[in-house]
């Protein structure tokens, strides 16, 4: 049993140069983070806080990485050193992307590498009195899972990722700032962020899960599918993890996702490694069945975007046929997903880049939080299970606020 968060390396990306490790320097720019303008990644390899706006990647007929890839050639052909976009992708394929080109980039080494301190208390504007609502309701979203079920047992679908949210209204404003502190300092070897999604709104999170990154010709990809919640008391986290690697129906809904990622890289990347078996990952509240797939590019024309848009949405988040499960989303979510569920990163000019499956987040506007949380439904799902699954998965981001469901 592999019982801690594997990340495969890739090097610092060319359009962010790192220098020597400074003790502190990931934290200092965590520290920084103002919300509104600033955009905020910090990944295993590196963290990044971007300033302002620059120039946004324009609506048109192109397929996404072609426009990204057109307006950051642009950039640099007039002299922009080394430009690259930062921001949130949506679930919806024809919804509007949250990308811009920053006006300038900050990066420092993985936060992970930083000592940090213990995690922060509430900061003086956060709300102290959080009012909760359940959208659907778990009584609600058992028997949506329940529907679900007999279909898929009727031979109409394989698999399909339902969700729910909790909606999270405060008197006052909460302060993002000190909720992307707790939530990275949470998890420091994970995926946390805080960039903008909307007029007003801002997506802020800590996913554990790679949907794929690209350095040079290398490319990187970490589905996560399968998973339980952690215990509190070792011996009982323990026995869950060993359940996890064992249990039937989480290997099988692991393995649809590890053979639509194959699939859709295969187009794209010469041989790929898959291992035969998956491992564990593990964040603050969750265990999850991990498969890290390697493999090089076909060209270099072949960006991490593209590679990004080929796997997105994985089965993870969807399910499969797509086309099918994203309809039965659409008939059983009463609710826009929005920016959840899609895909947040970076790219630079050369197609380097990383991005990031968007879960365990919240968009938050105003004095409202809208957290998201959702589970891989198969044939073998119990309703009470994946009601279960998603109320675990929503502790990460109501510990970071200090709420209770």
């Amino acid at each position: 049993m592999t019982a801690s968060l594997r990340e495969p390396g890739l090097d610092a990306a060319k359009s962010a140069p790192s220098s020597p490790h400074v003790p502190g320097a990931a934290t200092s720019l965590l520290d920084a983070y103002r919300a509104g303008s600033d955009r905020f990644l910090a990944t295993p390899r590196r963290t990044l806080l971007a300033h302002g706006t620059a120039a946004e990647v324009p609506l048109d007929e192109r397929p996404l990485p072609r426009r990204v890839a057109g307006l950051l050639d642009a950039l640099r052909r007039r002299g922009r050193p080394a430009p690259l976009v930062l921001g949130a992708v949506p679930f919806a394929p024809d919804a509007p992307t949250a990308l811009a080109v920053p006006r300038s980039v900050r990066q420092a080494p993985a936060l992970r590498e930083d000592p940090l301190t213990a995690l922060p208390g509430p900061d003086a504007t956060d709300p102290d009195g959080w009012q909760v609502r359940e959208w659907p309701s778990p009584e609600d979203y058992a028997q949506a899972v329940a529907a679900v079920v007999r279909r898929m047992k009727a031979g109409e679908f394989e698999k399909v990722v339902l969700a729910r949210t909790l909606e999270l209204t405060a008197p006052h404003p909460p302060g993002l700032p000190a909720m992307l502190n707790r939530l990275a300092r949470r998890d420091p070897g994970g995926y946390t962020f805080a960039v903008p999604s909307g007029p007003g709104r801002t997506l802020i999170g800590a996913s554990p899960e790679l949907l794929v990154a690209r350095q040079g010709g290398r490319i990187v990809a970490n589905p996560l599918a399968g998973s339980a919640p952690r215990s509190a008391d070792l011996a009982e986290d323990v026995r869950r993890a060993v359940a996890l690697l064992e249990s039937s129906k989480d290997l099988h809904e692991h393995a649809v996702v590890v053979d639509a990622v194959r699939q859709a890289l295969t187009p794209l990347c010469g041989p790929l490694h898959v291992p035969e078996r998956p491992t564990l990952v593990r964040t603050a509240t969750m265990w999850h069945l991990s498969t890290t797939v390697t493999g090089e590019v076909t060209g270099p024309d072949v960006t991490a975007l593209d590679l990004a848009c080929a796997l997105h949405p994985t089965p993870a988040v969807c399910g499969t046929p797509t086309d099918v499960a994203r309809a039965v989303i659409a008939e059983s979510e009463p609710f826009d997903r929005g920016p959840y569920t899609g895909m947040v990163g970076w790219q630079d000019a050369d197609g380097d880049g990383e991005w990031v499956v968007t879960i365990r987040c919240a968009e938050a506007e105003g004095r409202t939080l809208r957290l998201f949380a959702g589970a891989g439904v198969v044939a073998a799902s119990s309703p009470e299970t994946e009601t279960a699954e998603t109320a675990a998965k929503f502790r990460t981001f109501l510990d970071a606020v200090g709420a209770a469901l």
